[in-house]
């Protein structure tokens, strides 16, 4: 991890003056900039923590932060432990504990057992951006706490990120969403990771979202998420624009907009959209992309030099002809408006299923944009599977939507990603 220290910025401020906001030491605004209500809240935390109260987040501090972070830690079981007075000391509950300990026999602990003991705070935040490091850590602690969910990889980025995928359910109707085809549009990962871990609690908890029986829906369906299809791209927007990589400042010199690389970067790290890279019409999207001067590697529109050229797009095609979903959601972020159609090829049932969404969210519908368009994931699914695809625009501004419409966003999307599972 980058030591932190009085004057830097970027996504690890954020993350860890969002950190110390929830566990009492108040940095104020979370925005990015260390200065020195921050310093003197992690000289506050250094203290209490037995560590040098230097205000640096070096390795030791980021030792115990990384604890708080993946929002467990292992425990190993003294003498007159009980459940209870552990659950006490880490804030936290039993169930919790009996959750992340499958098996575990409350009444016949044994000195030396190691177990998983949950912190009392949510894993995963919604007001900081989000990088490939940031959710990695978050999907290891949500599988400690919640074992029982499924975690794999769909494959590598360029780089050679995972492409992670957690499923959640064993029933046979099968449903995927996404998030972060686009760069810029990375809001779309807390979303769809704050659902996981919603769920997932629930789940634990026998509790019910809004009305539905989440047990039920586990029993019936398996809800299959791929939070960030394209990790590099997340990244290079991020972490702009303080670049340790070659590659980063590499794709980073393909912006000669003159307009701040976060605003138009879309496409992944070899410049390619990967919204545009599937075998949906992709020649005619080519030629319309054309006419506009995109013909090479650029931050958004470009859709590679074939359909599938890219490990990401390649990868979400595999992943989604290996199972037999019966809807899919890709997640963006502009316009607060749903798109059903392709080339007239959904069935009529996809019509009625966006009806359903408008209603739990208050998005309008609609057969597709205005302007022409090919190549998406979605339109791929409509096209090869003729089953119900669907493409939901969340929120309204200019990219990167600013984290202040996160609640909102949440609100008006949790129901549809509860719909989604059992329609």
């Amino acid at each position: 991890m980058e030591t932190l220290t009085l004057g830097s910025r970027g996504p690890n401020v954020k993350l860890i003056q969002s950190l110390l906001n929830r566990i009492g030491y108040s940095v104020g605004a979370v925005d990015g900039v260390f200065g020195v209500q921050t310093q003197q809240a992690v000289i506050a935390f250094q203290r209490n923590n037995e560590l040098s109260p230097d205000g640096i987040v070096g390795p030791a501090t980021w030792r115990v932060f990384n604890r708080l972070l993946l929002g467990y830690d292992t425990y190993t079981i003294r003498s007159g432990d009980t459940l209870y007075n552990i659950a006490a000391r880490y804030y936290t509950t039993v169930n919790a504990i009996q959750t992340a300990n499958p098996g575990i026999n409350p009444n016949a602990l044994a000195v030396g057992q190691r177990i998983v003991v949950p912190y009392g705070i949510d894993i995963v935040f919604t007001d900081i951006d989000y990088t490939y490091e940031i959710m990695e850590r978050q999907i290891s602690g949500l599988k400690a706490r919640y074992p029982f969910i499924e975690v794999s990889s769909i494959g590598n980025s360029v780089m050679g990120k995972n492409l992670y995928c957690i499923r959640l359910g064993k029933g046979s109707n099968e449903v995927t969403y996404n998030g972060a085809h686009h760069a810029n549009e990375s809001i779309t990962v807390p979303l769809l990771m704050k659902f996981i871990e919603n769920f997932s609690k629930a789940y634990a908890n026998r509790q019910s979202i809004r009305g539905y029986n989440v047990a039920s829906i586990w029993d019936s369906s398996s809800i299959y998420i791929v939070p960030m299809v394209n990790p590099d791209g997340v990244n290079l927007v991020n972490y702009w624009p303080n670049y340790t990589s070659p590659a980063y400042q590499e794709a980073a010199r393909l912006n000669t907009t003159g307009l701040p690389l976060p605003r138009v970067w879309k496409a992944n790290i070899r410049g390619v959209d990967l919204n545009s890279n599937y075998p949906a019409d992709w020649e005619k999207d080519r030629e319309l992309k054309r006419q506009l001067g995109i013909t090479g590697p650029a931050p958004r529109d470009w859709g590679g030099p074939s359909p599938l050229s890219e490990p990401e797009s390649a990868a979400m095609v595999n992943f989604t002809n290996q199972h037999n979903f019966r809807l899919v959601i890709a997640y963006h972020t502009q316009g607060e408006i749903i798109y059903y159609q392709y080339e007239n090829l959904a069935p009529p049932v996809s019509r009625r299923i966006a009806e359903m969404f408008s209603r739990a969210s208050g998005y309008s519908i609609s057969e597709g944009p205005a302007e022409a368009s090919y190549a998406g994931y979605k339109d791929w699914f409509i096209q090869d599977y003729r089953r119900p695809g669907f493409t939901i625009e969340v929120g309204i501004g200019v990219n990167p939507l600013p984290l202040s419409q996160f609640p909102t966003i949440y609100n008006q999307n949790e129901e549809i990603m509860l719909l989604a599972a059992i329609v």
